[in-house]
C-alpha cells in the first residue's frame, strides 16, 4: 500500500509538471501569435430605438411603437471617433475607416468625426488631416464634432470639415507651433565631459541636447518653426476662407462659444444632439477598427509578463 501511495504521489507530481510545461509553451506561442485587425460596423438606429422604447415603457407603462417605411431610402451617416495622442497614432485606424467609407458612401451620405485631441507631432496630424481631406475631395459632406478639445494639430484636422460643431466649453484653436528641449552643455563642461557631434550638412543639427548651441543654429530652428506655422496657417485658410487668419493664428486657444465669432466654429452643439437629429432622417453607422488578440493571449499575458520580468520575485 505504501508503494502504491508513493507511486500515485509521484505520478501526480509528474502529471502536474507536464501540464505546467504545456501551459507555459502554449502561453509563449499565444503571446507570439499576431493579433487580428477587424473593422467593426455597428448600426446606431437600433440601439437608440431600443433605448427610447425602454425609457418610454418605464415612464408610461406601455410600449412605444416606432413606424418606419421599409421602402424609404434613407441616407447614411458614418460616425468615426478619433481620440488623438501626441503622435496621432490613431491615424492608422483612421486611414482604414476612411477607405471603408469611401468604398460605399453615396452622394447623399455624410461622415461625422467625433474629434478629441490637444495636438502633437506635425507629421502625424498632417497625415490625419490629409485622410479627412479625402472625403472632401470626393464631395462627401464631413462634419467634425468637438465635445472637449481640438487644438493645434487637432484643429488642423477639424478645419478640413465642411462644418465644425463644438460644445460651448470645448477648447479650440491654438494655431501655432512649439518646440522645446533642454541643454546640458554647461553642466557637462563643468564636469569636464565633452560631447562630440559630427555632422555632414550645414544644418543637419541646429539645436542639440548635449552640444553647444549657437545663435546661428537657434535662428535656423526658429526659421523652420515659422515655415511650419505658415504652412499651418495657409492650410486652415484654404479650408476656412472666411477666417481672419492673422487674428486666429497667434497660438491662442478659445472656448468654442468665443471661437464661433472668430469663424473657427460653425455651431454650438454636442455631438450627441447632432447625431440624434440626424438619426431621425438617416441611418447611422459607427465605423471602428478593432485590434483583437487571441483569447489565450489575453488570459495569459499578465502571468507571462511576471515570468519574463527579471526584477520580480
Amino acid at each position: 500500500m505504501d508503494f502504491l501511495a508513493q507511486y500515485g504521489l509521484f505520478f501526480l507530481k509528474a502529471f502536474t509538471l507536464v501540464i505546467a510545461l504545456l501551459l507555459l509553451f502554449a502561453g509563449i506561442a499565444a503571446l507570439s501569435r499576431k493579433s487580428t485587425q477587424t473593422l467593426d460596423i455597428r448600426p446606431l438606429n437600433d440601439s437608440f430605438d431600443a433605448l427610447r422604447k425602454r425609457l418610454y415603457k418605464t415612464v408610461h407603462g406601455k410600449k412605444l411603437r416606432i413606424k418606419r417605411d421599409k421602402s424609404e431610402t434613407r441616407p447614411a451617416v458614418f460616425v468615426i471617433d478619433f481620440k488623438g495622442d501626441i503622435k496621432a497614432s490613431q491615424v492608422e485606424a483612421l486611414r482604414e475607416e476612411i477607405s471603408a467609407v469611401l468604398a460605399v458612401a453615396g452622394p447623399k451620405d455624410e461622415v461625422m468625426v467625433r474629434l478629441e485631441s490637444p495636438g502633437g507631432m506635425v507629421s502625424g496630424y498632417g497625415l490625419a488631416a490629409s485622410q479627412l481631406a479625402r472625403l472632401r475631395e470626393r464631395n462627401i459632406p464631413l462634419t467634425v464634432c468637438i465635445d472637449r478639445v481640438a487644438a493645434s494639430g487637432g484643429y488642423l484636422m477639424a478645419a478640413v470639415a465642411n462644418k465644425v460643431i463644438a460644445a460651448p466649453f470645448a477648447i479650440v484653436g491654438s494655431i501655432g507651433v512649439v518646440a522645446q528641449l533642454p541643454n546640458f552643455h554647461r553642466w557637462l563642461k563643468e564636469r569636464n565631459i565633452d560631447v562630440e557631434l559630427i555632422t555632414a550638412g550645414e544644418y543637419k543639427r541646429t539645436l542639440t541636447v548635449f552640444g553647444e548651441n549657437t545663435e546661428k543654429g537657434r535662428k535656423k530652428f526658429q526659421d523652420d518653426l515659422e515655415k511650419i506655422h505658415h504652412a499651418f496657417r495657409d492650410y486652415v485658410l484654404s479650408m476656412r476662407g472666411s477666417v481672419n487668419i492673422k487674428e486666429v493664428a497667434t497660438g491662442e486657444h478659445w472656448l468654442a462659444s468665443d471661437a464661433m465669432a472668430l469663424g473657427l466654429v460653425d455651431a454650438l452643439q454636442t455631438s450627441d444632439d447632432w447625431l440624434l437629429e440626424k438619426l431621425k432622417t438617416a441611418n447611422g453607422f459607427s465605423i471602428c477598427r478593432e485590434i483583437r488578440q487571441p483569447l489565450l493571449t489575453r488570459l495569459l499575458r499578465p502571468a507571462m509578463q511576471v515570468l519574463h520580468f527579471p526584477g520580480n520575485f
